[in-house]
Formats: structure tokens, sequence, C-alpha cells
């Protein structure tokens, strides 16, 4: 059966996936799906695979020093309302390990 085409006075709709070009036939009057299609898939070369997997190795590292980066912020802030707070309360703030 192709597409569109009236089946017992009923119409078969085309739906196409945005996500991954699947086709789907559904009956309209049954609902029920009467044929599916993939889309074929992009051949990649490994160069193409390998430079892919080296941005993505390379934006991992970066996250992971501005990760870093942002935990000694917030250990430094932490440390520095710790002591003011010790300041406020006139007290010495206990000493560091």
């Amino acid at each position: 059966m192709s597409p569109n085409e009236e089946r017992n006075g009923d119409q078969a709709f085309e739906i196409a996936c945005p996500h991954c070009g699947t086709v789907i036939w559904v009956d309209g009057r049954n609902r029920s799906i009467l044929k599916t299609e993939r889309a074929a898939r992009k051949k990649e070369s490994l160069d193409d695979l390998l430079a892919r997997e080296k941005t993505k190795k390379d934006g991992l590292a970066t996250k992971f020093e501005a990760t870093a980066s942002l935990q000694k912020q917030k250990k430094d802030r932490a440390k520095d309302a710790f002591a003011k707070a010790f300041a406020a309360a006139g007290e010495e703030p206990p000493a560091e390990d």
C-alpha cells in the first residue's frame, strides 16, 4: 500500500519523525501502523569520527577545569564567611588542617 492511498474508504496518514527521519504510515480507521521506514544513516569516515571524539574529549577537559575552579571559589567564599562570623562573635577561627 502506498502512502495516502484509500483503504476501505479510510485514508492512511504518513507521519515523519523530525528527529530521526523515520516515516510511519498509520491506518486512520483502525489506528494501526501499516508500514514503517527508517531513514538511511549517513556513513561517516573514521577521520570524522576521530575528530568528533577529540573535540568531545577536549570539551570534557575544559568542563572539568571549570568545575574545579568553581569548587575552589565556593571553598574560598565559605572560608571568608566563617572568618567573618568568628570575627563578629569575637572568637578566633579554628586552625586549618
